[in-house]
């Protein structure tokens, strides 16, 4: 069936908490094109690369289609009693803190809801924690402090009216590539200047008027400075200060820090202070790099106190603005979803609220403390304390710090349930009961954005198998214990108006969100639901708040918290002489079990990789692309060696995204140790102290095959391809039968075997077919192989004899390693245009290749690219100006 005809169905992209508009058009026969909807106020119809490539993402591969208990399909009847009756045990054994849940910022606002409502209300824990206690634990904390409530102060359109960006520990442009581009729009139409504080030279910086690379962790040195200069010039704004409290406190503490503890000089700090201080519209964005370390309160509270000394907060153009790294972080926020709060932002060791929330769902065994925060929840579940943990859309085996640590307690503990897509997760082979859910693009609900931006997810697929709503699952587990009024539910917009009718216990405590308007809304109204941003009262009809000095503490007024400099508690040492900073790529999505499932995403940077400066790598001897090894205090992984002076001599960094399933060596987290700030309970991931060393290889090999394999080597990188997987591997043990060990790993015992082999120098080239194409071919030697790998990565048109050439004829045509991930536009096609179009601006290669046009994330590669070939044609053009182009 062409599904050409069928209408395209508005819906919010599945990935970070820009929260873009979609428009979504199955064809028919399970697939879907994806394009941005030119409505909707996050990005106007602008997408990045990981958006566009969501169509290439949905389908049956690796999708789990029937519960499994303990490795066996069975009915739903059986799994969801099994969960039912295996929690009840638990809690009536040992007590309601005996059980856990670690949810996801990829749930729905009403999945979200029914899981904290179960587990708050009915089982009586507040041990109910996310994966986003790794991404906004600190902002969140930080806005409570100052502001009385957990209140992201302004919008996206401040961002196009602010005069000066600064963003603090946030790479926009490769993790939040749609508010990137409306800064970048900005500064073209209005001069808006942009700085960027970062210890790592990031895609950022490339249209920066100022690039901060302060020593890790030392913000807060940083902004003490900036309120120090505040106050020491007369900038503050006497309104503010009339309706706030500690700002004497807070700026004598500022004053004591030490500004060289940031490591950079005085004129670059006082030119900073200067342009901060001199514009009064400016929006300082902060994201992972201030969240994610020991001192990330305090970080966010330096940032909110020079915002408040200056009165820069709730008007047009100005503000602290918290960008969140998933599509749902926020209405998980908002629902309760973190141990330590309750729905509705309200909180649970406040008896008055604590009741409140009680009385509305008519809860039998409210928790009156907070509950385990993510770290301690893993170290409970490692003790013995947890006995039943559900585990719903993460990863926690792989994302955790101190990931190996954590992946054994969760395989220890006596009953694990998890609800996923998949079950090809570091996580999901831990499970007892794996339960199959629907996914993006198969359930219906609703989505908070960044900006508080209400927006509906909905399902233009049919779930695949017997793959159900989250919600859906969580209600009956409910009844199944003997909540049944409770859990009553039978669509997704009931508990939406259930919820939103609990928004009038914030209005009745004096808090933010109100959201009470939607309490009788129909089911074609919520069907019919256009984004919108809370509060929906008239009284905040611009969407901000605090512009008029109005917050949320029990006396309306704000705090200045007094804050310090300390340091990361990871040092150089001896024996780790290098800081480990951690962070995303341009084109993937924490674990790779969506992202990783589209060719063209997966082709940028296929391989797991750290970057190290070049003083460093003359000084541990290294060479370009070696294998390198880190070790730190609790675990080590093998990446792939990347010379940049992107980072500083002493740092290096390692993306996230590879676990068990795509690179087992090389997950990230491993390394991480379970540091945590004490207010936030946020992991410190951006500094780990680690060692460097070239890892020495007995053999080193490439492969590609239709079937995704799993070698049993020290180093292997497995990417999806369009015809298949491309593999990197290494390993440290000399093998003595190839062809034999190569239809092991393949799984193709049968299969024809074409071989090349030079024995005395280690070289193999295995061919493996069906007689007819080629389903499999292994590369190894004892040196690391020059191949072409795009042109082998067409493996199945290829013969045998073709493909173990290793190389493509002269007439072949090969686009090399994908640089703009949007138009899937190679290195090589670039190259060649700019020698043979005699180009000398990015915009050069938008205009005859496309690159650079969508997301712009690539344009600071394509600046490069320019730099290092366009120096010939510069001069040629001087020598000859004849020949410039018109």
């Amino acid at each position: 069936m062409d599904g050409s005809g069928l209408p395209e169905v508005r819906s919010t992209c599945a990935y970070c908490g820009v929260g873009c508009g979609v428009l979504l058009r199955p064809d028919g026969v399970g697939g879907l094109t994806v394009r941005g909807d030119p409505d909707h106020p996050a990005n106007h119809g602008r997408l990045c690369s990981k958006g566009l490539a969501l169509g290439e993402t949905v389908g049956l591969e690796h999708r789990l289609l029937a519960p499994r208990v303990f490795g066996q399909d069975t009915s739903w009847d059986n799994a969801l009693q099994l969960v039912a009756d295996r929690f009840s045990a638990a809690i009536a054994e040992h007590g309601p803190d005996s059980v856990a849940f670690y949810v996801s910022g990829q749930l729905l606002t009403e999945d979200y809801y029914v899981a904290n409502k179960l587990m708050k209300g009915f089982m009586g824990s507040a041990n109910i924690d996310t994966n986003s206690r790794l991404c906004m634990a600190s902002a969140v904390a930080g806005h409570k402090r100052a502001f009385g409530t957990d209140t992201v102060p302004g919008t996206y359109e401040d961002l196009d009216q602010a005069d000066l960006v600064v963003l603090v520990g946030s790479n926009l442009a490769w993790c939040h590539p749609v508010l990137y581009q409306r800064v970048i729009a900005a500064r073209q139409a209005r001069g808006t200047k942009i700085v960027v504080i970062d210890p790592r030279r990031t895609a950022s910086c490339d249209q920066a008027d100022l690039h901060l690379a302060l020593q890790p962790g030392s913000d807060v040195a940083l902004f003490n400075r900036l309120l120090a200069r505040i106050h020491q010039t007369g900038h503050v704004s006497a309104g503010f200060l009339d309706r706030s409290v500690g700002f004497n406190e807070a700026v004598e503490l500022a004053q004591l820090d030490d500004p060289d503890e940031t490591g950079l000089s005085p004129d670059e700090i006082e030119s900073f202070c200067d342009l901060w201080i001199g514009t009064e519209r400016v929006v300082t964005i902060f994201s992972q790099g201030v969240n994610q370390s020991s001192s990330g309160t305090d970080k966010v509270n330096a940032i909110l106190n020079c915002h408040l000394a200056t009165g820069r907060i709730g008007r047009p153009g100005m503000g602290p603005f918290s960008v969140t790294g998933q599509p749902n972080a926020m209405g998980g926020r908002e629902v309760g979803g973190l141990a330590n709060m309750l729905a509705c932002h309200l909180d649970i060791e406040n008896k008055a609220h604590n009741a409140a929330v009680r009385d509305f769902w008519k809860a039998p065994n409210m928790p009156q403390k907070q509950g385990l925060k993510a770290v301690d929840l893993f170290r409970a579940v490692e003790s013995g304390q947890i006995k039943a943990l559900w585990v719903i859309h993460t990863n926690p085996a792989a994302t955790m710090p101190d990931a190996g640590r954590v992946k054994a307690a969760i395989k220890n503990c006596p009953i694990t349930v998890v609800s996923d897509l998949t079950a090809r997760t570091d996580t999901a082979r831990l499970a007892d009961i794996l339960l199959p859910a629907a996914g993006w693009g198969e359930k219906n609900g609703t989505v908070t954005n960044s900006d508080r931006t209400i927006g509906r997810q909905r399902a233009v697929l049919l779930p695949p198998g017997q793959a159900r709503a989250d919600w859906d699952i969580l209600a009956e587990v409910g009844r199944r214990m003997g909540w049944t009024e409770a859990f009553s539910y039978e669509t997704p917009v009931q508990i939406f108006r259930e919820f939103a009718k609990m928004t009038s216990l914030a209005v009745s405590f004096g808090k933010d969100l109100d959201i009470t308007s939607f309490s009788d809304l129909d089911d074609e109204d919520y069907e019919a639901l256009s984004p919108t941003r809370w509060p929906t009262t008239p009284r905040r009809s611009d969407g901000r708040f605090f512009g008029d000095g109005q917050f949320f503490h029990p006396d309306g007024k704000a705090r200045f918290v007094p804050v310090t400099h300390r340091p990361p508690k990871a040092t150089p040492s001896e024996q780790f002489p290098f800081l480990l900073n951690t962070g995303r790529n341009r084109d993937q999505w924490h674990t790779m079990t969506r992202s990783g499932l589209s060719p063209r995403l997966s082709a940028h940077l296929a391989e797991p990789y750290v970057d190290v400066n070049p003083n460093d790598v003359d000084r541990l001897g290294l060479s370009a692309a070696d294998l390198v090894e880190l070790n730190s205090s609790v675990g080590s992984g093998i990446f792939r060696l990347r010379i940049t002076e992107s980072v500083a001599p002493g740092q290096v960094f390692a993306p996230i995204h590879w676990t068990g399933e795509t690179a087992p060596s090389a997950c990230v987290d491993a390394l991480v140790p379970s540091v945590t700030d004490p207010i936030s309970g946020q992991p410190e991931s951006k500094s780990t102290a680690v060692s460097v060393r070239r890892m020495h290889a007995a053999w080193y090999g490439f492969a590609v095959s239709v079937d995704a394999a799993s070698p049993s080597s020290e180093y292997w990188a497995s990417a999806k391809t369009t015809n298949g997987y491309r593999m990197e591997l290494a390993g440290k043990q000399i093998v003595d039968d190839w062809e034999s060990t190569a239809r092991y790993w393949f799984g193709l015992p049968d299969a024809e075997a074409t071989v090349v082999e030079d024995p005395k120098r280690g070289s193999y080239r295995i061919a493996l077919t069906d007689g007819q194409r080629v389903l499999a071919a292994l590369f190894v030697s004892r040196q690391p192989i020059t191949l072409m790998r795009d042109y082998l990565a067409t493996f199945p048109e290829l013969t045998p004899q073709q493909i173990l050439s290793g190389r493509s004829s002269a007439s072949s045509e090969v686009c090399g390693p994908i640089i703009c991930s949007c138009y899937e536009v190679g290195l090589k096609t670039i190259i060649r245009a700019i020698h043979d179009q005699h180009m000398i601006s990015v915009d050069d290669i938008g205009d005859a290749l496309q690159a650079g046009t969508n997301c712009g994330s690539c344009r600071p590669e394509l600046a490069d690219l320019l730099t290092e070939h366009s120096k010939s044609i510069r001069n040629k053009q001087k020598n000859c100006p004849q020949e410039q182009p018109a």
